[in-house]
């Protein structure tokens, strides 16, 4: 995931990316959150089908029913994917009661729910986005539920 205020930070501290993130989470978990909340491309597509995302639930629902015109271009396809993964995060660390924004040691940001257990949403998105499986609501009503 590149964020550039992240890498000039990086390249200040001497670390990794991953190293980055993580520090960033620990001392301003409400604004990497707001930062990964964004997803840009996911939501200017998803407003081009009429569909405003509002953070919440039913919107993950709403979304894996629109008809999936962005598998028709491959550069762009990832992209929306990594964008699905962090809007469903946002989603689950906005309702789900104990749920945060982690890293791990590669950078990859995740979901750790207050059980403990950790939802790669990066992942849940870019096969949501390739397949359409699984589906972005079933991913959140299965985490919402530990």
């Amino acid at each position: 995931m590149n964020i550039p205020f992240l890498d000039n930070w990086r390249k200040r501290q001497g670390g990794t990316q991953g190293h980055a993130l993580a520090s960033a989470v620990e001392a301003d978990p409400g604004g990497v959150a707001e930062l990964l909340a964004e997803c840009e491309l996911l939501r200017s597509r998803a407003g081009r089908q009429g569909l405003e995302l509002d953070d919440t639930p039913a919107s993950l629902a709403a979304l894996d029913q629109l008809q999936p015109r962005w598998r028709d271009d491959p550069e762009e396809l990832p992209w929306l994917g990594n964008d699905a993964g962090l809007y469903l995060g946002t989603v689950l660390v906005r309702t789900v009661p104990g749920a945060a924004w982690d890293v791990w040691p590669s950078g990859q940001p995740v979901v750790r729910l207050e059980s403990g257990r950790e939802i790669d949403v990066v992942a849940a998105g870019l096969d949501w986005a390739m397949s359409g499986s699984p589906e972005l609501s079933q991913v959140y009503a299965e985490s919402a539920e530990n």
